[in-house]
């Protein structure tokens, strides 16, 4: 099914759907705001920059996915290498059929590429699915996250 699917680092020209699947599958859909694509091009300069990566999951000229990895030093297991995973979001409409396993997949490669020791997420607690799929894709639940707001929106 997801043989014409290809995972890859975004390009400028898709940020708009890329930002507006980020949107779509938001808890908070006031603090998303796909117009605004200089300011999420900025997030994926920013990025690059520190060794991460954002992918898209492109069905054609479709955006179906989108992925950021950030990779930064841990001030833990001897200053090794953490990958963080954040916003993955598949389209509504081609959930089931392995974008999102891929795009897990292509950012363990990456995180691996470059020396991470560890891949970790978090996920809201009110998404279920998406914690048995990410169980069903290697992850284990570790850990409780918390966060504080610091400016006005959601916690997402």
């Amino acid at each position: 099914m997801t043989s014409d699917v290809l995972v890859r680092p975004i390009a400028h020209d898709e940020l708009r759907a890329a930002a507006q699947l980020v949107h779509d599958g938001s808890l908070s859909l006031d603090v998303e705001h796909p117009e605004q694509t200089e300011a999420y091009w900025a997030a994926v300069l920013e990025t690059r920059q520190r060794l991460g990566e954002v992918l898209v999951a492109s069905r054609g000229d479709e955006v179906v996915g989108v992925c950021q990895l950030m990779v930064f030093p841990h001030f833990q297991h001897t200053g090794g290498w953490c990958a963080e995973l954040e916003s993955v979001h598949v389209r509504s409409d081609m959930r089931g059929r392995g974008i999102g396993a891929m795009m897990l997949a292509r950012a363990e490669e990456l995180a691996r590429e470059r020396g991470c020791y560890r891949l970790q997420l978090t996920s809201r607690n009110v998404r279920h699915d998406a914690h048995r799929f990410y169980v069903r894709n290697g992850f284990e639940l570790t850990s409780q996250g918390f966060k504080k707001l610091l400016v006005r929106g959601d916690l997402t």
